[in-house]
């Protein structure tokens, strides 16, 4: 009798379960490193105990993985002299920075714009209209 494959003895492993785990573990790790660039890990872990004098053998799987993450987003803020945080630097001077007012101005959707090149492309379409010149 030949040795079987052991994917054999793993489709058997929990009724199937064991794979469809293993399985869901491992797409966890790949998007993680796909995302963080870290490296991860997948373990497939399998416990064999004789159970009795019958010859029967339990099979206690565990799959774990080792996901990599992304770094927490921190957060930069001063303190003041009475021990809050703030999130301005309170020694910074600030600008006083207004939004222009356009008098006259009305909405108004651009059709065409004129390149530097001078090629004349209509936005609606983005393509040159016909009989476009350059300048």
């Amino acid at each position: 009798m030949t040795v079987k494959r052991i994917t054999e003895t793993f489709e058997r492993l929990r009724g199937g379960e064991m794979l469809d785990e293993a399985s869901e573990r491992l797409a966890e790790v790949v998007r993680a490193v796909d995302a963080t660039g870290k490296a991860g890990e997948i373990t497939i872990k399998l416990q064999v105990k004789k159970l009795s004098r019958s010859g029967a053998l339990e099979i206690i799987d565990r799959v774990t993985a080792k996901v990599p993450e992304e770094p927490q987003l921190t957060t930069m803020m001063y303190p003041t002299p009475e021990g809050n945080l703030i999130t301005e630097d309170p020694r910074q001077q600030k600008l006083d920075l207004k939004v222009p007012q356009i008098t006259g101005a009305t909405d108004v959707q651009l059709k065409s714009v004129k390149l530097p090149d001078g090629t004349q492309v209509d936005l609606t379409t983005r393509k040159k209209p016909a009989g476009a010149q350059h300048a």
